[in-house]
């Protein structure tokens, strides 16, 4: 499953295997390459020439062990960076344009997070539409406990409440 990331309505192929991708990629990057601290992990995605969001997305031969073993690889890397150096520690974003590409590990490990938050909201939204599971987890739900019709219902006036806000 796929959703409109650009907003026009254009599906732009973000699936959730490729959310494990893009954060084990930023988490590499922000937390091992910035600080002189090269994971040694190939990212051919993120080569020149490679095509544009090759990240967020697996290809066939992506299994998702591969995925998930390039991420925990990724974790244990970053966990080492913030591990060895101080908040304090500046380092440097090869991406960021010149003259603008210092930041300290702390600014890093909160872009991190930002991202890895982010990522996670779409991945559980995904994840719902996929199987129509919701909440925490099958034993904690932390939704209130309501029938089919009060659901819809509830829906119903959000959906409104919001067409109704965009009008405002």
């Amino acid at each position: 499953m796929t959703w409109d990331r650009s907003g026009d309505g254009d599906d732009a192929g973000t699936n959730l295997l490729g959310l494990v991708k893009h954060v084990a990629s930023v988490e590499l990057g922000y937390l091992g390459d910035t600080f002189g601290r090269p994971s040694g992990e190939p990212l051919p995605w993120l080569e020149d020439g490679a095509e544009p969001n090759a990240d967020m997305w697996v290809t066939a031969d992506e299994s998702r062990e591969r995925m998930v073993g390039l991420y925990r690889r990724a974790w244990a890397h970053a966990d080492a960076t913030i591990d060895a150096l101080a908040l304090d520690t500046t380092g440097r974003v090869p991406w960021w344009p010149s003259g603008r590409d210092e930041g300290t590990l702390h600014h890093a490990v909160v872009r991190v997070i930002a991202d890895t938050h982010r990522h996670a909201g779409r991945a559980d939204i995904l994840r719902e539409l996929m199987d129509g599971a919701v909440g925490m987890n099958k034993g904690n739900d932390s939704i209130p406990p309501a029938d089919s019709a009060w659901w819809e219902t509830y829906r119903s006036r959000l959906e409104r409440a919001a067409q109704e806000a965009g009008r405002s």
